[in-house]
């Protein structure tokens, strides 16, 4: 294939078509709808891993309509009517569909390439951690694209019909969702008795990945390998497709495909933790003495250091030689329902927290201090509100002496109720003699970092609120 062929292609071919609707339509959901990627660490445009992951999310449907559009290509001779000519031409078959098959190539991984390319932008004037791991996840992304829209034209080449490009792309849209709803997921029951699912490794023969939900999180090594060999088997039976005259080369042609998807799914990991792992390069701790945080984050230390220093300061004095003796921002990553795992010597927190989120300097000190005092144990990816944030207030308000609404708490409706509940348990506590005090406090951090028991309970003396 030439640079004149493929000029030509790029001319008067869909392809610059399927590039500019994939860009585009990329844009416009990510900038038009108000969602998840937008918030908190795991924005799109706040690190580079965020950034590679969400947009490989986007495929769950940008797949399909690559898929689509490849057949649309490929039913380019057959709407000409010129199938009977062009095999009679000296010029190889496969030269023939190199060009096409080139020119969608082309355009379809330089519109993934500019969706990358707007949000990189901006990531550089987020973040100062910079790494390539997130590079392989928006290859495969790329390379998604390029063996959809081949395997379409193939599909176009071998089934002339008006039908065939819609009923691809819905194809491929059943598919994907499949591997996200049912067929790719496995059910499970958490520790505690949380009913759930988590993917298996045919979710990986998809697309698309799982919503983003820690900076941490990765897709591991064996999974680029695995969905690279299952999509040059998509690409090998796509072109092979192109190039098939007879019913029995068609046949032939779905060989790759399937040896592709079968030694993938040798490949590819069978154990969810492997598939999304913790990236430990990102997680490595950057310290200022007692008070730590991710490589990921460590723009943030400066600001952290001070309250974080001033939290431990201040719950020593509380607690004396229970306190906690170190701040460090939580590096475990858990499966959806899990339950929390805690540490009396370490305040760990989360950036993404909507207590540590709110907060800035002083009220940083009482938002760390509410971590060390009342973890928190609801299930992980579940939201509650209730007797633990109770517990949070009174116990901040008891180590400071002053009883207020942490940061980013609760709605401005429900502070007359917060009120009403934890000012009486927040006098009767102050009420009592020191050594009961600390014991009603100790009672109430031993059932908030174990996740057993009611903590604003134990505050009252284990009367049931």
């Amino acid at each position: 294939m030439n640079i004149r062929v493929l000029r030509i292609e790029l001319r008067r071919s869909v392809a610059p078509w399927a590039g500019a609707v994939v860009a585009t339509s990329a844009l416009a959901f990510l900038y038009l709808v108000d969602a998840s990627w937008w918030r908190g660490t795991t924005a799109w445009t706040a690190q580079w891993t965020s950034l590679a992951m969400w947009t490989r999310s986007l495929l769950f449907y940008l797949w399909p309509l690559a898929v689509g559009l490849g057949a649309l290509q490929g039913l380019r001779d057959h709407r000409s009517k010129m199938p009977e000519l062009l095999t009679t031409t000296p010029r190889p078959a496969w030269h023939r569909a190199a060009a096409p098959a080139g020119a969608t190539a082309i355009t379809l991984a330089s519109a993934f390439a500019l969706l990358v390319l707007v949000g990189a932008v901006q990531v550089l004037a987020h973040t100062e951690y910079t790494h390539l791991g997130w590079l392989p996840i928006s290859l495969v992304g790329a390379l998604f694209l390029v063996a959809g829209a081949v395997l379409g034209m193939g599909a176009g080449r071998a089934l002339p019909s008006v039908l065939t490009p819609p009923a691809l792309a819905m194809g491929a849209f059943v598919f994907t969702a499949l591997m996200h709803m049912s067929l790719g997921r496995t059910e499970t029951t958490t520790a505690a008795g949380v009913p759930g699912t988590e993917p298996n490794r045919v979710s990986l023969l998809s697309p698309a990945v799982e919503e983003v939900r820690d900076v941490l999180v990765t897709l591991s090594a064996s999974v680029h390998v695995g969905q690279t060999i299952w999509l040059l088997g998509l690409a090998a039976t796509g072109f092979a497709l192109l190039v098939a005259a007879t019913p029995r080369a068609r046949l032939i042609a779905l060989t790759p495909v399937l040896a592709g998807a079968v030694l993938a799914l040798l490949v590819l990991p069978s154990d969810p933790r492997r598939m999304y792992v913790v990236d430990e390069a990102a997680a490595e701790l950057v310290c200022d003495g007692p008070v730590c945080v991710t490589k990921t984050h460590r723009t943030r230390l400066a600001d952290l250091a001070g309250p974080g220093k001033e939290a431990l300061r201040l719950l020593h004095r509380a607690l004396g030689d229970r306190a906690p003796v170190s701040v460090r921002e939580n590096t475990a990553v858990l499966p959806d329902g899990a339950m929390p795992q805690w540490s009396g010597e370490t305040v760990l927190f989360d950036f993404d927290d909507g207590v540590i989120a709110a907060a800035q300097g002083e009220e940083l000190t009482r938002a760390l201090i509410a971590e060390a005092m009342v973890p928190g144990c609801t299930p992980v990816g579940w939201s509650s509100w209730g007797n633990e944030d109770y517990a949070q207030a009174v116990a901040v308000g008891w180590v400071l002496g002053d009883l207020r609404p942490l940061p980013g708490t609760e709605p401005a409706s429900l502070r007359s109720e917060v009120e009403a509940e934890t000012r009486p348990v927040w006098k009767e506590l102050k009420a009592l003699p020191r050594a009961e005090q600390l014991s009603r406090i100790n009672a109430m951090r031993a059932a908030a970092l174990s996740c057993e028991g009611d903590a604003f309970d134990a505050l009252s003396g284990g009367a049931s609120r």
